[in-house]
């Protein structure tokens, strides 16, 4: 009898985890306090600063500290697998929010011409072998399955691949970042054709610090589409703003003009965003207000 306790015991903790990934509490995923650390507030804007030229607009779920941060590398370090599905719950929030700004009518009054295409920042080659799994794009398709699930047509396409190796990033400041990934990213052959399918390009990862990952990720999609050709770009909608020339942050905020959007109040938007599940806490736009959700969440 208790052989049959002790492998039933076994047996659990290898589909639920042991203790909460936030704050340790015992026999649940995640518990809801910090489930509402996670996506218990609305998606915001992010930008780091200082801010790296090319960086499309950015949204992120939450903050990236207490119980976030432990739920973030319990998924990552510790292979809490378990945890995807509620990561990929708030990165799809984030990335209805980076729609909203980007695309009118996502998901939406007006439509969509195509799905929503999301495309994970790979992690190092090594990393993935280290840690048996590509966290940002495990909680991808988690997202993709909460999208669709909400009505919004989303499929994850991992393109981005990397040309080289690059140094670990952890003792890097955002200038050795951005140089480190200098020219690491490129798409897939055949890759560009897809981004111009007709839908909004986001690119996603569970966190943003720097932005030096993401700003890599943009270019690298950024030069795939505008090799892809003219005929195919000017069908697509432009899919991928192409330059990131006189780009200040004032004009992306309003959304740089393009000729073949139709963004209902003329504006034509970059129709390239980002959605991550974190950043760093300083990097929240409105922080007053921030301030005060974290002081609840605790």
């Amino acid at each position: 009898m208790w052989r049959l306790r002790d492998w039933w015991r076994d047996l659990t903790d290898l589909v639920l985890p042991a203790e909460c990934g936030g704050c340790g509490r015992t026999r649940t995923v995640l518990c809801s306090r910090c489930s509402t650390a996670l996506s218990g507030s609305a998606p915001r804007r992010v930008r780091p600063v200082p801010e790296p030229p090319g960086l499309p607009s950015v949204h992120a779920a939450a903050p990236y500290a207490d119980e976030v941060r432990a739920v973030l590398l319990a998924h990552k370090e510790r292979g809490v697998l378990a945890l995807a599905p509620p990561l990929g719950e708030a990165l799809a929030g984030a990335v209805r929010a980076g729609l909203r700004e980007a695309w009118t009518g996502v998901g939406g009054a007006g439509g969509s011409p195509g799905p929503v295409l999301l495309v994970p920042v790979p992690s190092a080659r090594r990393a993935v072998r280290r840690r048996g799994h590509d966290p940002a794009r495990r909680i991808a398709l988690a997202a993709a399955g909460e999208l669709r699930r909400t009505g919004v047509p989303a499929r994850v396409a991992a393109l981005l691949r990397q040309r080289h190796t690059v140094s670990d990033q952890a003792d890097l400041d955002a200038r050795q970042r951005l140089d480190n990934l200098a020219g690491a990213l490129a798409v897939a052959p055949g890759g560009g054709r897809l981004l111009c399918g007709g839908g909004p390009v986001v690119l996603v990862d569970d966190l943003m610090t720097t932005g030096a990952s993401l700003t890599e990720a943009a270019r690298a999609v950024r030069a795939a589409e505008s090799r892809t050709g003219p005929d195919t770009y000017g069908k697509a909608r432009s899919a991928v703003y192409p330059s990131v020339a006189g780009e200040g942050r004032e004009e992306r905020k309003t959304g740089p003009q393009m000729a073949g959007s139709n963004g209902g109040d003329g504006t034509i938007r970059e129709a390239i965003c980002a959605a991550v599940v974190a950043a760093s806490p300083d990097s929240f736009e409105n922080k007053p207000e921030l301030t005060e959700n974290l002081r609840r969440c605790r």
